[in-house]
């Protein structure tokens, strides 16, 4: 049965270690593609206190400040973090709570070298997990707005995108998001600032604090990248105000005919008409449940994410920010959601189709990592309802 309640950080531990240890060979080994993973989410902490020693930037946490002097310290201060501001976890002064966590890895970062090391780290970490194909956000106002150049930033992620498609086999393409608790000129300056980097920006994205920022506040800079060739997503989270406001001006109004992705978005089972319009138009859509579980009780997530798959969206499931998650990776957001949702090998099979069938690679791209996972399915043997 289902919990009612929020899982405590200790029931959550257990979950992921009894999860590890059913060793799921089909899903362990299954080609993946993410399709929602934040770059500035998968700082470890090991390239956190890295870059803290090169940069000579001191760490600490909570809103006390309290000093970091230690790998050992950085890496048990990652085990505390808590959960979004409101949120039940989020009730410490001595601890990060998610958004310290996010902002304070953001400022350690001064130069290429650092934005290639952590992409690469990324790319190193989810290979291990067989991705085989990702689209990453990137959220370059954090970054501007502290004086970085966008070629430093961009300039780092490219050589790291590029040594993982030889050295790793993972290609990928990234999402510049906008941070919507900004203005819109600065949106807008900040587009104007990506438009040479086109050539490995796939798509156009809205993330950080949803309050009263509702996503037609950036309907013209939507526009011209509609106009500019850019694919559409916008994130919707889950159980916040005005949210079906939000995820129908996704659905029918963003970039003048509605974006091509939902990220989140959740509460759209809430509305019989919101779910068969993202059905109607083939939205895709992308959750997180590892990441829900630290702030909502797990009967209002899995039903949700059983509802969208059952009701034929093209639903897939991603990592989110997985370091700053207690290290929920893309592989632990597919065991969480084998369990809770009782999705069987087929229904893991089809979250992998749906996320090849809604990314935005070329049809070339498609095709290969088609045949790649027809090639398992074939080589595993399973049967349709296994």
């Amino acid at each position: 049965m289902l919990l009612s309640r929020v899982a405590t950080f200790e029931e959550r531990q257990t979950w992921r270690k009894t999860h590890l240890e059913s060793n799921d060979t089909f899903i362990t080994n299954i080609p993946k593609i993410e399709l929602h993973v934040h770059i500035d989410g998968t700082m470890s902490p090991e390239l956190r206190w890295k870059l803290s020693q090169r940069h000579g930037i001191p760490l600490t946490r909570g809103s006390q400040n309290i000093p970091i002097t230690s790998l050992d310290e950085t890496r048990e201060a990652y085990t505390r973090i808590r959960g979004r501001v409101g949120a039940a976890s989020a009730s410490s002064e001595t601890d990060f709570t998610f958004f310290e966590a996010i902002h304070g890895g953001i400022a350690l970062m001064k130069d290429e070298e650092d934005y290639y090391d952590l992409a690469i780290e990324y790319y190193e970490r989810v290979s291990k997990m067989n991705v085989r194909y990702c689209e990453l956000f990137v959220d370059p106002q954090g970054h501007t707005k502290r004086g970085i150049q966008m070629d430093v930033i961009m300039g780092g992620l490219r050589r790291a995108q590029l040594e993982a498609e030889r050295r790793l086999q993972v290609k990928s393409q990234w999402i510049m998001c906008f941070l919507r608790d900004m203005s819109v000129n600065s949106a807008v300056r900040q587009y104007e600032a990506a438009l040479p980097y086109k050539y490995m920006i796939a798509g156009i994205g809205l993330v950080s604090d949803e309050y009263d920022r509702p996503p037609m506040l950036f309907k013209e800079v939507y526009e011209r990248a509609r106009a500019d060739g850019f694919k559409l997503t916008s994130h919707c989270d889950f159980n916040q105000k005005d949210t079906h406001e939000h995820i129908r001006q996704v659905v029918h109004e963003l970039g003048g005919t509605g974006a091509d992705r939902i990220d989140h978005g959740m509460n759209a089972t809430d509305v019989d008409t919101l779910l068969e319009a993202i059905k109607e138009k083939d939205i895709g859509m992308t959750v997180c449940p590892c990441a829900y579980i630290r702030h909502t009780p797990e009967d209002q997530i899995f039903p949700r994410i059983r509802k969208l798959f059952d009701a034929g969206i093209k639903v897939t499931v991603a990592s989110d920010d997985p370091t700053y998650m207690h290290d929920n990776w893309v592989m632990h957001n597919l065991l969480m959601v084998r369990d809770k949702c009782k999705f069987t090998n087929a229904e893991i099979e089809k979250l992998q189709r749906n996320a090849i069938e809604t990314c935005w690679a070329s049809p070339d791209l498609k095709e290969e990592l088609t045949r790649e996972l027809d090639g398992f399915v074939k080589a595993h043997g399973f049967n349709e309802k296994s």
